[in-house]
């Protein structure tokens, strides 16, 4: 696999949006477990790679980074874990939230979204509406995303990007296109080919990323040194891995929002976290 032609693609959300559904209609299979309580859905980052349309893609799933309720010493891992699988950055953030009842809870995930993407983020992100089941007969997603001013500020945000799918009812024999899977899914990735394109083939990345891919690339070296026969997908895959755990130690005593905020291109975070890693010669160690 050809890191470099692989398109990077970040699902946020809060639980129960419906983010590791969404990841298994882009792939078109059931790669990502789907829980059915709030218990059960993703509590880890987990990512996966597939080619789609003849583009290798790697979709990284992640726990519900904006929930209130989840505690922040459960959060961490996941969110270095999101670092080292995306580095050195995402071509793409989906935002997934549910077409139906818009509550305060969705409101909190956007107001915690706002507060963390810095405006370079938002470049790169594209909002997922999942539940398109409930879009009212005749309605496209756009049409709805009107009605609440929230959501409407958050897509002009986005630069109007946004798409709806229904993970449960919309096969792909619907005689209306719109509400087919596979037309949307399509659509999707051709934003996201066009919104790659509009930032001159670059991937959203910051100095922490790639300072966090600089480790990764030691790693590489020092494996494929020692590895024998392995395949670059498995030397880069063990490097992550790796990389991972020592990052893990070395953020031990920085907040979980700053680590998230330094993902999501919070400069004053960027700025802790590299001085930090820095501090410690994390790109040095082998």
């Amino acid at each position: 696999m050809d890191v470099s032609n692989t398109r990077r693609i970040v699902i946020l959300g809060k639980t129960g949006s419906g983010k590791s559904s969404v990841a298994n209609t882009i792939f078109g299979e059931g790669l990502f477990t789907i829980g059915h309580t709030f218990n059960s859905e993703t509590r880890e980052c987990e990512a996966r790679t597939k080619s789609v349309n003849g583009r290798s893609i790697t979709l990284i799933d992640t726990p519900g980074f904006f929930d209130t309720e989840r505690s922040e010493e459960e959060m961490k891992p996941e969110i270095v874990r999101c670092i080292t699988e995306c580095a050195p950055g995402p071509h793409a953030f989906l935002i997934v939230i549910k077409v139906e009842t818009f509550t305060e809870q969705e409101q909190a995930v956007i107001t915690k979204i706002n507060e963390y993407f810095s405006e370079e983020v938002y470049k790169y992100a594209i909002l997922v509406f999942t539940h398109g089941d409930q879009l009212p007969e005749g309605k496209t997603i756009k049409d709805v995303v009107g009605q609440n001013q929230l959501v409407s500020d958050l897509v002009e945000k986005c630069g109007g990007r946004c798409h709806v799918i229904d993970n449960k009812y919309w096969k792909n024999n619907q005689q209306d296109e719109y509400r087919s899977n596979q037309f949307q899914v399509k659509e999707l990735l051709n934003t996201i080919e066009k919104m790659v394109e509009s930032n001159e083939g670059s991937c959203y990345t910051n100095e922490m990323l790639q300072t966090v891919e600089e480790v990764i690339q030691q790693k590489v070296e020092a494996i494929r040194w020692s590895s024998g026969n392995m395949s670059e997908e498995e030397i880069r895959k063990q490097a992550r891995v790796s990389t991972f755990k020592k990052l893990l130690i070395r953020l031990a005593g920085i907040a979980t929002g700053v680590v998230l905020g330094a993902l999501l291109g919070v400069g004053v975070s960027v700025g802790i976290v590299v001085k930090l890693l820095k501090e410690v010669g994390i790109t040095a160690a082998r």
